[in-house]
């Protein structure tokens, strides 16, 4: 993003507008800035929600993905439902609570930059509009649903209640 009212050459000590602990995505990062963590949200907006199916498709150790779970549960991200099959002990799925839901364009715009930038040959998961097919991208839109284009963007502090 760019902030020209804020960059002035002759000020080589500038600072954030916002202090680290007052950052929203500085406390972001603290809870998901992880493999594991964003790996177990990629599988849990791709339907996987059972403990053994993470594991398996992730190859991650329990003592990792427990932890893991535990925070994102802790911090509303997911929720822990039981469920039993027949002759079975009772288990857990993770499922996505609405602040998880909420990590969608995150998450897709995280997967469409390593699309752009990292991706090998193996063709990238679109992400399409169910009723046309269209593809679709993660922008930044105003309030009129506008597009923005990122050399039009700069920070203000919200005022307090907003976001």
């Amino acid at each position: 993003m760019s902030n020209p009212d804020s960059f002035t050459p002759a000020n080589a000590s500038r600072r954030a507008p916002i202090p680290i602990q007052h950052c929203g995505l500085a406390m972001a990062a603290q809870l998901l800035g992880d493999r594991w963590s964003l790996l177990i949200l990629r599988e849990a907006f791709y339907g996987v929600t059972r403990f053994e199916d993470l594991r398996a498709d992730l190859n991650a150790p329990r003592a990792a993905l427990s932890q893991r779970l535990e925070t994102l549960v802790e911090f509303g991200i997911l929720s822990r439902v039981p469920y039993r099959e027949a002759k079975s002990r009772t288990r857990h799925e993770y499922r996505l609570t609405d602040v998880g839901q909420d990590l969608a364009l995150v998450l897709i715009a995280l997967m469409q930059w390593g699309d752009r930038h990292l991706r090998d040959d193996a063709p990238p998961l679109k992400v399409i509009e169910k009723s046309t097919g269209e593809s679709l991208s993660v922008a930044l839109v105003n309030t009129r649903g506008r597009i923005v284009h990122l050399d039009d963007v700069a920070q203000t502090i919200a005022e307090s209640g907003g976001s």
